[in-house]
């Protein structure tokens, strides 16, 4: 399933404009819906993004990924778990970096537990900020559809 399909599946349990719940983000990466292993192929076509791409979070220390006896990388539950977390802070603007750091805490245990809420709350308040922007945005496409969609007369702007 791909992650476009997990994202959907997760945005109908929300309803038109309902508050986002821990549960449909839990949706994302239901253990049910994430094979044993899977390999690169698989795991790209699962999170709707590129083999490179997946090799390229590797080569940034994002995800750690085995492989069977003959080369070939072996996708686990949990990196598929990480990958889903990864490729939503991705699509909502975290740059590489702040997932190299965030995972880099994530990796040294619980005692960054704070740090990486303190890096989640601002990135949460930024995600925030993006969306009354694009909200504005939709608000001035709207009113420029009904603008063509009825008198476009002199006062209109253009």
């Amino acid at each position: 399933m791909a992650t476009d399909e997990l994202l959907t599946r997760a945005l109908e349990s929300l309803g038109d404009d309902g508050p986002v719940s821990v549960e449909a983000i839990r949706s994302l990466a239901d253990p049910a819906a994430v094979p044993e292993s899977m390999t690169i192929a698989e795991a790209a076509d699962l999170l709707d993004v590129s083999a490179h791409t997946l090799r390229y979070y590797e080569r940034a220390g994002l995800v750690e990924v085995s492989r069977d006896s003959l080369g070939h990388r072996v996708y686990d539950a949990a990196a598929v778990r990480r990958l889903v977390f990864l490729t939503r802070m991705r699509l909502s603007g975290m740059p590489m970096r702040d997932l190299q750091h965030y995972i880099a805490l994530v990796d040294e245990g619980a005692g960054t537990v704070p740090e990486r809420l303190d890096m989640l709350i601002e990135h949460r308040d930024t995600i925030r900020r993006r969306i009354r922007e694009l909200t504005l945005s939709l608000a001035a496409t709207e009113f420029k559809i009904a603008t063509y969609g009825g008198d476009a007369g002199p006062d209109a702007i253009d």
